[in-house]
């Protein structure tokens, strides 16, 4: 069964943009590893060292000044960003997969604006939380501050936390 992505609904600190966002940009998921080549090894490895920035976008088809106004260089200041998708089967089974991210407006870029032709509002993200659900099944989640790393329902970080008291 082929799964296809048809739509998708993109919201910031909950008000949703639909009819006026014309793509969104996931995480993309990226370990930062360094080479290793001990005594003894024929070649180097990667070692993961840890993951690299967690970045998002989306463009919006609208000037909107609650987007405006989420443009800050407070530290700790966060807002949610979700984006939701529909798949459909080929048998025409529904599924929701959602996009559940947390962090700041690092870059707002209003394009250029022509008489006649649409004006859109570019978005950069940078998350410090980052959750792929499909349906029921979380898929991942990235927490950068609490260094939690779930794959697949599994916690790859449990025992580093542990042994770091954290």
């Amino acid at each position: 069964m082929r799964n296809v992505r048809k739509n998708f609904n993109f919201f910031v600190d909950g008000k949703g943009f639909a009819g006026q966002v014309e793509s969104f940009t996931a995480p993309k998921l990226t370990l930062k590893e360094e080479d290793f080549q001990g005594g003894g090894m024929f070649g180097p490895t990667g070692i993961t060292m840890g993951h690299e920035k967690l970045t998002a976008g989306a463009v919006l088809l609208c000037d909107d000044p609650d987007i405006m106004s989420k443009f800050s260089v407070v530290e700790g200041g966060t807002y949610q960003f979700t984006a939701r998708e529909q798949l459909e089967s080929s048998d025409g089974t529904v599924t929701a997969v959602v996009h559940s991210m947390r962090g700041k407006v690092s870059e707002i870029d209003r394009g250029e604006s022509k008489p006649g032709e649409k004006a859109t509002t570019t978005l950069a993200l940078s998350l410090n939380y980052y959750k792929l659900t499909h349906g029921a099944r979380v898929v991942q989640e990235v927490d950068v501050l609490n260094m939690v790393w779930v794959q697949d329902g599994v916690d790859a970080l449990a025992a580093a936390r542990a042994a770091l008291g954290i």
